[in-house]
């Protein structure tokens, strides 16, 4: 165990031990990945001879905003538990903390959840085909769960006018881009009434879920979770750039109607068809100005990535996508 690991596991163990109500032992605590703003890792806590995998996610910074920065981490995890309450699926969130006391940074350490994340694998192999059968469903069943969640129990969060918020953004961009012109000309003149104030998940699609091979297991990454109109949600889930090459408008797997019909008959509210279209066209226009952000990420040498630079190609895929959605 090299010097990193060993200082981690030893400000972790009381950590997991207040946690868990005993005194616990760490083993196999291993850096899953690296991203911008926080740090992946797996871990084993043992207590009384039963073993608990584990994920912590630790940010790397301490700043106001999302991602790994203090608020973000903690309001992470209150909405965890808040939507485990509810009945969504979810990893159960153990302890968090904005503060950099416990383990040098902010935190969030939750249970560990088996299964797949990649959309090709979920949508293509066969150990998937069950689950593949009644994803629809579960994320119709998920989405009424997490829009049921009280408000009080959420209420560090705040409501946000995307599509002021992205004709900000685009305008500061400073590029011509009439299909978004012309997008946001729809969405200003058609803003439709919001069937609620609820809890969002704000990236609830294929790729933020866990599957296991029968079910959905997880919903993961909530740190863009916000107040706001339900059908936002439904939208982003049907946005054509989420269905990874799939012919059928949810996720690539289902319908529309197979979407609402699970939705409603999980107790959530009567769905507009039109107002979660309005949503999916915001959704295709957000990606698109999105798309743009990241490819400037690695033209203006902010942060250099083939990766980057190749999604700045897909910014004409979400034009003609939102074209098509508005003829």
């Amino acid at each position: 165990m090299d010097d990193e690991i060993f200082a981690l596991a030893t400000r972790l163990k009381p950590v997991v031990s207040e946690a868990m109500g005993s005194d616990v032992d760490i083993f196999s605590l291993t850096r899953l990945s690296g991203g911008a703003s926080r740090e992946t890792w797996r871990c084993t806590a043992t207590t009384r001879g039963e073993d608990t995998d584990l994920i912590l996610q630790r940010g790397r910074v301490v700043t106001a905003g999302a991602g790994g920065s203090s608020a973000g981490m903690h309001a992470e995890g209150i909405v965890l538990r808040a939507v485990e309450a509810a009945g969504v699926p979810v990893a159960h969130a153990y302890a968090f903390d904005g503060g950099v006391e416990k383990l040098g940074a902010p935190f969030l350490l939750t249970s560990f959840v088996a299964g797949e994340t990649i959309a090709r694998k979920i949508q293509r192999d066969a150990v998937y085909a069950p689950a593949r059968d009644v994803l629809v469903a579960d994320l119709g069943a998920a989405a009424a769960k997490l829009h049921s969640v009280p408000l009080d129990a959420v209420a560090h969060l705040n409501v946000v006018d995307q599509v002021e918020q992205y004709r900000m953004v685009l305008d500061a961009l400073g590029h011509a881009h009439p299909a978004f012109e012309l997008g946001f000309r729809f969405l200003e003149s058609n803003r439709p009434t919001a069937s609620a104030t609820a809890l969002v998940h704000g990236d609830f699609r294929l790729g933020n879920i866990i599957v296991g091979s029968t079910a959905l297991a997880a919903v993961i990454d909530w740190e863009l979770a916000h107040l706001g109109d339900p059908m936002e949600d439904l939208g982003w889930l049907c946005v054509r750039a989420w269905r990874f090459g799939g012919r059928l408008p949810v996720a690539g797997l289902g319908t529309y109607r197979e979407l609402f019909d699970a939705y409603e008959q999980a107790g959530g509210a009567k769905v507009d068809p039109e107002g979660v279209r309005w949503w999916e066209i915001l959704g295709t226009l957000k990606w698109g100005i999105m798309c743009i952000m990241q490819a400037n990420a690695h033209l203006s040498g902010l942060s250099r990535s083939v990766e980057l630079a190749a999604i700045g190609r897909r910014v004409c895929e979400n034009e003609y996508d939102l074209l098509a959605l508005l003829s």
